[in-house]
């Protein structure tokens, strides 16, 4: 491994379909006051809201609900979070939903007590918090994103046409994430898939970078196996528990800066996926996988040997007797036809995208520097343009 670093990660997880039962444990940590933050409902539906709502009065706890967090949180529902939490001086923000609710509970966590506009200051200039940080705890209910254990925040400005994740350091990570896997069973179908694949790109993002042996690629190879099998399993059967449980913890740690460690890391794909949900508006992990194989084939000249690592050691091609562009040419050929087996969009015309957005998307991309290729603009309207055709 090349470089230096310095790891930790101050989140405590508890796992398993008992895990629920140490919130009272963790709440004896916390003042009385608690925000309560929640998506459309579907933890009314299933039960999850009576069950937290009953263990935080059994604490004694005093409860301000922020219900309507949506699937890519806003400036203005953050606006709306903050207003919640300083007016009633809350002293821990409490997020139950998937990768969305809890990033958007980090975001109010740093902006509440922000003298400045949060979105220009965290946001637009990603200076680092120098105010009060309110505590985030979660408990997640579907799989994806590992916003419960790290300290990324994405949140959408409309009006600019801007998606931003920044990424804050431990002290705004959630101080504990309760993980249930049965918890995620209700998902819908577009979703759960969407989310594996937004854990299997968070992966890849970091694995697609660097070429010297790496321990974290090994990891992370391990991880992307681990994802592939059980998502085979889960869309055929949702509640198998093993599966599930397999997905829940493997997108955890495809995202909690472990598999960072030694490596510059890309995340092209995710600048230009969230330049498409800018637009569009459209769920995460399929604008992912939308511009991922178009993304991939135009990196790869760049990188033959990684992507015939990539084919060997994930897909299981048999390489011994090829050229290292046809062994990475058929593990992006093997990954497409999981990628369709499991049902992710893979055309993003599908999403929204029209031929008069191009222009705008691609403006609105920021172009990162960690990658195997430095995208220009052209590059980028041609991946935007190939991800048009699938």
């Amino acid at each position: 491994m090349l470089g230096n670093f310095k790891y930790s990660n101050p989140t405590k997880l508890y796992f398993g379909d008992n895990a629920i039962s140490f919130l009272s444990d963790e709440l004896k940590n916390y003042g009385n006051k608690i925000m309560l933050s929640y998506g459309g409902g579907s933890i009314k539906k299933n039960g999850i809201y009576d069950e937290v709502i009953s263990i935080l009065k059994a604490d004694g706890k005093i409860i301000f609900e922020d219900p309507g967090v949506m699937a890519n949180p806003t400036v203005e529902k953050l606006y709306e979070g903050c207003k919640i939490a300083k007016d009633n001086d809350v002293d821990l923000i409490l997020a139950v939903g998937g990768g969305s609710t809890i990033d958007y509970a980090k975001a109010v966590s740093v902006s509440a007590w922000c003298i400045e506009d949060p979105w220009k200051k965290y946001y637009l200039e990603e200076k680092e918090p120098d105010n009060k940080i309110i505590p985030v705890g979660s408990i997640l209910t579907m799989v994806g994103t590992g916003s419960e254990m790290n300290g990324g925040s994405v949140i959408t400005n409309n009006k600019e046409k801007l998606k931003i994740g920044r990424v804050f350091g431990d002290n705004v990570m959630p101080k504990f994430s309760i993980l249930n896997p049965k918890y995620t069973f209700t998902v819908p179908k577009y979703q759960m898939v969407s989310g594996i694949y937004d854990a299997f790109n968070h992966i890849c993002e970091q694995y697609f970078s660097g070429n010297d042996d790496n321990t974290s690629d090994y990891i992370s190879e391990a991880l992307m196996k681990s994802l592939i099998e059980s998502s085979k399993i889960a869309v055929k059967d949702p509640q198998n528990y093993q599966a599930r449980s397999n997905i829940m913890w493997s997108a955890t740690w495809a995202l909690n800066t472990l598999i960072a460690m030694g490596k510059t890391t890309d995340w092209e794909v995710h600048m230009l996926g969230h330049a498409i949900s800018a637009y569009t508006n459209a769920t995460h992990g399929m604008t992912l996988s939308s511009v991922s194989l178009p993304y991939y084939k135009h990196i790869m000249p760049y990188a033959i040997e990684k992507f015939k690592k990539f084919a060997k050691n994930v897909w299981d091609v048999d390489v011994k007797n090829m050229s290292g562009k046809d062994a990475a040419i058929e593990g992006l050929k093997r990954m497409e036809n999981w990628m369709k087996e499991i049902g992710v969009v893979l055309n993003s015309k599908e999403l929204g995208v029209t031929e008069d957005m191009l222009e705008g998307i691609a403006n609105a991309t920021f172009i990162l520097q960690g990658g195997y290729k430095v995208l220009t603009h052209d590059d980028v309207i041609n991946i935007l343009k190939e991800s048009m055709k699938n």
